[in-house]
């Protein structure tokens, strides 16, 4: 193994919060760095290629991920590209004025000048902070899931969700999300339209450069994030959108592996079940069921097909 192979096991091995940090920062420093940006933040950067992938993490979402690393990391190390995330202690939506000089400083230094290609990425609060801080590297390619615009209570006061993170600053220095994304390249934005308040936060992203592509049902299971990433699909749409080359319709192909997804099958028999027509359920388990064997779905149908007796 490699010194870096080596500092990456040490980051998929750490136990607890501290030591995980701890090895981020050995494997960081020997790639490029690992060094504070704001208070409750740290910026990893590993300098590998000419195309860059910038992304956000919290340290819970990162640790979940099987090699505890996170998303934009592994991606770019399996093609040879540089990457550079910003990791949060907590759910911060990366409102820090320590990580607004930071990201100064990289503008300052004409830093994502270096790079052929660059690629902001990010889900959820996660995907603000990726459409807020594209702005730094204008003609970039950006690729959101699920992203809230602003979580400023005067324009959407509509939101109930991390009600805490209100009281930060949404309306100065990289603030306002959609209006963030107005110079980027090619911005794909995917979301579930079934979930009213995602599809009301990416109604909010306007503009000739940016694609919405709505998947029903696509937040079954933990997320849209991990129901693409439980498809097998998230890290090829990474790498096309970082390319240039996404497409509507390569996303829209990668969705059709949900007719083999237990959990997506799952969430679409209750929708179905709520419309309480017998003769379109029967239709639906027996489709599903010659696709997936899923105990649920089959207790469902002898269900029905007992009370039709």
């Amino acid at each position: 193994m490699s010194d870096i192979e080596v500092l990456v096991a040490e980051v998929a091995a750490a136990t607890d919060r501290e030591s995980w940090l701890v090895a981020m920062d050995k494997a960081g420093e020997a790639a490029g760095y690992f060094q504070r940006a704001g208070k409750n933040h740290w910026a990893c950067f590993a300098d590998a290629g000419t195309t860059l992938l910038v992304g956000f993490e919290t340290i819970d979402s990162a640790r979940k991920r099987p090699d505890q690393r996170p998303l934009v990391q592994t991606v770019a190390d399996r093609n040879g590209w540089s990457h550079l995330t910003l990791i949060a202690d907590g759910q911060t939506f990366w409102r820090d004025e320590g990580l607004w000089s930071f990201m100064d400083r990289l503008i300052d230094d004409a830093f994502f000048e270096d790079f052929d290609r660059v690629l902001f990425y990010g889900a959820g609060p996660a995907g603000y902070a990726a459409a807020a801080y594209a702005v730094a590297a204008p003609g970039a390619q950006v690729l959101l899931l699920a992203p809230r615009a602003t979580m400023t209570p005067a324009l959407a006061g509509w939101d109930p969700r991390d009600a805490q993170i209100r009281r930060r600053d949404f309306t100065t220095r990289f603030g306002y999300a959609p209006d963030m994304v107005e110079g980027a390249g090619q911005v794909f934005l995917i979301y579930d339209p079934h979930e009213q308040l995602d599809a009301m936060h990416a109604v909010l992203f306007r503009g000739p450069q940016i694609t919405h592509v709505g998947l029903p049902r696509a937040n079954a299971g933990g997320g849209i994030e991990a129901t693409l990433m439980r498809l097998g699909v998230l890290v090829e749409l990474i790498e096309m959108a970082a390319m240039g080359r996404l497409t509507r319709l390569a996303v829209t192909r990668g969705w059709r592996k949900r007719r083999d997804d237990a959990s997506y099958l799952k969430a679409t028999l209750i929708e179905v079940a709520e419309a309480d027509n017998p003769r379109r359920e029967l239709q639906f388990c027996r489709a599903a069921l010659a696709r997936v064997k899923v105990s649920r779905i089959a207790r469902h149908m002898a269900e029905i097909q007992s009370r039709r007796r």
